[in-house]
């Protein structure tokens, strides 16, 4: 299994910025779908995660400014970002809890990060 993320950039304060991330592979089912951050110096932290079903979660940082969303037929996530701060700058990564088969448990993939800056 694989995720290739992408939109990431250079954005001014207040801006917005789309970003994708499409899993490929051998996949019977994806039940959470969620995209993580790291700013230098930091720890990965959770940005935004939804399930299968649609339940969304974000953290208190990006509540009302970000949008968590995913195409269930093409195994896609994406994350709208809008009012951006220099604080939102970081390598964001997806993630996805997969599973392979139907008699398999689900295993977790990281996508290769996106960087986003937010600087005018």
């Amino acid at each position: 299994v694989q995720l290739q993320a992408s939109g990431g950039g250079l954005v001014q304060p207040g801006g917005s910025l789309r970003l994708s991330c499409a899993a490929s592979g051998i996949i019977f089912s994806i039940t959470k779908m969620a995209w993580y951050r790291q700013a230098p110096g930091k720890q990965r932290e959770l940005v935004a995660q939804i399930t299968s079903g649609g339940t969304t979660n974000y953290a208190d940082s990006v509540k009302g400014r970000f949008t968590i969303s995913r195409d269930n037929a093409k195994n896609t996530v994406y994350l709208q970002m809008n009012s951006l701060k220099p604080e939102d700058t970081a390598v964001y990564y997806c993630n996805a809890e997969v599973r392979r088969t139907s008699l398999s448990g689900s295993n977790a993939y990281w996508g290769q990060g996106t960087q986003v800056t937010v600087s005018s």
